[in-house]
């Protein structure tokens, strides 16, 4: 009986800022605020990303900026 739901309530969307690969034929892309590098490389195929902006759902990242992050030290 889902017609006797409530409407769901409609979720804030705003203009974000995200990374996307630059490969034709890959649809890797992630939010601005959750990369780590200040140009990040695609995930799936490690092709360089392009910056640009896209309407999605609000989301608060705690962390802060992941990029000021310390990267660890590499081990010899």
């Amino acid at each position: 009986m889902s017609y006797r739901r409530k409407p769901l309530e409609e979720i804030p969307e705003e203009n974000t800022r995200i990374w996307s690969c630059t490969q034709p034929g890959c649809k890797g892309w992630m939010r601005d605020d959750f990369a780590f590098d200040c140009s990040p490389k695609c995930r799936l195929c490690d092709s360089p990303m392009v910056s640009g902006t896209r309407m999605l759902p609000q989301l608060v990242n705690s962390n802060g900026d992941l990029k000021a992050i310390k990267k660890g030290i590499p081990i010899k």
